[in-house]
């Protein structure tokens, strides 16, 4: 052998002896650059692992004896075995044939509590942190974990929250850990400002915002939390707010929110260019795809020309013409509105483009972000699936309908690339909400004076996007209410609405008598249309009547009949047609709700009848910048007997539910001694106008509104009714003004009307207190 050779050999011997050391600085060569060379042991060591194991830390090596290895190698199982957060340090080295790991091991976490905690329960909180109990005491985790209880406090409002931790030693190398929380005050929002806005003033554009100023009743309705997400989304709300009203232009040029530490206040500062307002000029639809003509679409198109411009009804235009051209067979055609803005006479026009679009189709539908709510409930909201032509009009639709849920704090759909260049990946990300509420409420009843009813609601049962509701309630004179309400929005998977409701009531008369009514109903609704929806129900229903006292020297004879008669029962199958636009259900501005009912009874029981009636109101913005809004409401019914004879309870009554300023069932036909006895027929009609109370911040959520009312209920075919009054259509009239709240607790109203045309006979109640809105 040459000495050059012996001279390698002998080098490469004293690489290996002399050995690779890794250790958490990182790998550490020793010897020469040969030891860099590929190697191999023929066992491993492992020291130090009492409560790991051995075979635990050899698991994680990526170093098997009679193996070739490299200092890569090493590398990565130095970064393996810290990964496993057992051990605070970790030393890899070689001696000869063997590999020796010695480790120190993290301490055991033996129990994690939580102090000073009373805003969030420890149940909460414990959901937060990664650091559980049997698991391996990490200072980084630790620390990892304190950051995310700050930010779960943030999202309660509580930034200045101050966190700590205590680490007791319990033997064993175990430790208890404790959270010392300090939750502080409420970090509240003192002013949201605005700057550049013309068109409206700051009140009407705070009504916009999801995020309000702190006030009195901010703890209990928590809008007044900041946070960088519903910043955002306040920011699309304005641009869909003026967007909506005329303004194609809108920009928001910033957004800043400040916290004044030393108040534990944040001041948001919203920077608008709102631009010219637009109108709609000329409007057409051309099409390209061959079968397809513009002209047939037209009629499709919701924008008019000389309308303000509406990015809404762009879309809305763009849906309805999709979905027609699909359904005619061209799945892949593409809506494209394309503007043509004259900057003098500040129009926008818009021609809608239909084309051949790219082909695509979905691949799979990706949700993210559910925490509660269950995949399927979020993707029956989509029109597609797996494998079907791709819609970015249909994403958009579900995007609407999602938000309208009321499931999420935020809804984003986006889409990437799939595993070909045809395919498309649908991604939806979603932060679930509080869907579950408690209430109590307080109404007025001119026979049961007021009433109160406690319920407890949940929109999104278990996950599932069932809704139900539990409620009971009572008022004086022993009057009291219980029911159950239960709807399956999508049954059997359909989309419809299927549901049951049970109640139970009882009230007494002057203490003449006491009726009591307890049933079901069956329902089941059907969309026809995004605005139309048709309800079909049936509902059986059992009347009972119980005379108390001197009742037979104090009722009429045809509630003597009733109370000797004692029990009644109805068995009623309807139908209701809904049409509604609004663009809001807790306080619409524009649009029209309306709704058409007809019912038979007479499939058993004993009423025989059929009734007609409906309703509807149509709301109108009569002022942007005052928030001034209008509305025009109108009423009417008929009934008529199928059978022998009508019931008192067969017919219709009228009063402050319809005409304020007079009692429940005040008007129509009665007895001398004031015993009602219902309608036949009966005509009203509302004209409302209301604003922002002055001089009180818009959060608190008070309107103020006047009002005029007129009705009419007529006819009766009460058997034994001689000597009944105002069976004829004398016209009855109010006028007044009333107070709406938008409490924690649900709408409240205040109503004080005075009866301008009325009856002798008529029994007024000037003041009226409710809880319903009336659409």
């Amino acid at each position: 052998m040459k000495a050059g050779s012996k001279f390698l050999n002998a080098v490469s011997a004293f690489a290996l002896s002399a050995g690779v050391v890794a250790s958490g600085a990182g790998v550490v060569l020793v010897g020469s650059p040969l030891s860099a060379q590929a190697a191999v042991i023929q066992r491993v060591d492992v020291r130090g692992a009492q409560r790991a194991g051995q075979e635990a830390v050899r698991s994680n090596l990526t170093i098997r004896p009679g193996v070739n290895f490299s200092n890569s190698d090493i590398d990565e199982s130095v970064k393996r075995l810290y990964a496993t957060g057992y051990f605070s340090d970790v030393k890899i080295s070689v001696s000869g044939g063997t590999l020796v790991v010695t480790v120190s091991e993290n301490q055991l976490v033996n129990q994690v509590v939580f102090n000073g905690n009373r805003k969030i329960k420890d149940d909460k909180l414990q959901d937060v942190v990664q650091t559980q109990p049997l698991g391996p005491y990490s200072e980084a985790l630790v620390n990892a974990d304190i950051q995310r209880l700050r930010e779960a406090y943030g999202a309660i409002g509580r930034s200045d929250v101050e966190i700590t931790t205590q680490v007791v030693p319990v033997g064993q190398g175990r430790v208890n850990l404790a959270f010392v929380i300090n939750e502080g005050d409420r970090t509240k929002i003192a002013n949201i400002n605005f700057v550049g806005n013309q068109a409206y003033g700051d009140r009407r554009l705070h009504d916009v915002l999801i995020t309000k100023e702190s006030g009195p009743l901010s703890f209990l309705t928590r809008k007044d939390v900041y946070s960088p997400e519903k910043l955002r989304a306040d920011e699309e709300a304005l641009r869909q707010f003026y967007y909506n009203h005329g303004y194609p232009d809108f920009r928001i040029v910033s957004s800043d929110a400040v916290l004044d530490e030393s108040k534990n206040e944040y001041t948001i500062t919203f920077t608008v260019e709102e631009g010219p307002r637009y109108r709609f000029g000329e409007v057409s639809v051309e099409s390209t795809v061959d079968g397809v003509s513009g002209d047939d679409l037209k009629g499709l198109v919701q924008t008019k020309a000389g309308d303000t411009y509406n990015a809404r009804d762009v879309q809305k235009t763009m849906e309805a013409i999709s979905k027609q051209v699909a359904g005619a067979g061209y799945p892949f055609a593409r809506v494209t509105p394309r503007g043509d803005r004259n900057f003098q006479s500040n129009t926008v026009g818009v021609s809608y483009l239909v084309d051949q679009g790219e082909r695509a189709y979905v691949e799979r539908i990706e949700v993210r972000g559910n925490t509660r709510t269950r995949d399927y409930v979020i993707r029956r909201e989509f029109d597609l699936s797996e494998g079907d032509a791709f819609n970015q009009l249909m994403i958009t639709r579900a995007k609407r309908r999602l938000e309208a849920l009321g499931y999420f704090t935020k809804v984003n759909i986006t889409t990437q690339q799939g595993s070909a260049p045809d395919r498309v990946v649908i991604v939806v990300d979603v932060e679930d909400q509080s869907t579950g509420s408690f209430g109590i409420g307080a109404g007025y009843a001119a026979d049961d004076g007021v009433v109160l009813e406690a319920s407890v609601e949940e929109k999104n049962f278990l996950g599932r996007g069932q809704y139900i509701r539990v409620a009971a309630g009572g008022g004086a004179d022993d009057a009291r209410t219980y029911s159950l309400n239960f709807t399956e929005p999508y049954f059997l998977g359909y989309r419809l609405a299927a549901g049951f409701d049970i109640f139970k009531s009882e009230s007494s008369s002057n203490d003449y008598y006491t009726y009591s009514e307890q049933g079901f109903t069956l329902r089941v609704t059907a969309p026809i249309t995004e605005e139309l929806a048709t309800t079909f129900r049936y509902t059986y229903k059992q009347i009972e009547y119980t005379g108390d006292g001197d009742w037979q020297n104090n009722l009429s004879q045809p509630y003597i009949d009733l109370v000797n008669g004692g029990k009644y029962s109805q068995s009623i199958i309807g139908q209701t047609l809904t049409y509604n636009t609004l663009d809001s259900m807790t306080l619409p501005r524009e649009g029209i709700y309306a709704a058409a009912t007809h019912e038979f009874a007479g499939v058993g029981g004993d009423s025989e009848y059929y009734k007609i009636f409906g309703r509807a109101r149509y709301f109108h913005l009569l002022s942007d910048e005052l928030d001034l809004i209008g509305s025009l409401s109108v009423g009417a019914g008929h009934v008529v007997k199928t059978g022998d004879s009508l019931n008192v309870f067969d017919q219709f009554t009228l009063g402050g539910r319809q005409i304020r300023g007079f009692e429940n069932d005040g008007i129509g036909p009665r007895m001398p001694n004031g015993d009602t006895l219902g309608g036949t027929t009966y005509f009203n009609a509302s004209a409302e106008v209301s604003a922002p109370m002055p001089a009180v911040p818009e959060d608190f959520g008070l309107r103020a509104a006047v009002f005029a009312d007129a009705g009419t209920l007529y006819g009766n075919e009460v058997a034994s009714s001689a000597g009944a009054r105002g069976t004829d259509s004398s016209l009855r009239a109010s006028v007044g003004a009333g107070v709406t709240w938008a409490s924690p607790f649900g709408a409240l109203r205040f109503d004080y009307a005075v009866p301008v045309a009325k009856e002798d006979y008529d029994e007024v109640q000037r003041f009226r207190f409710s809880m319903a809105n009336q659409f």
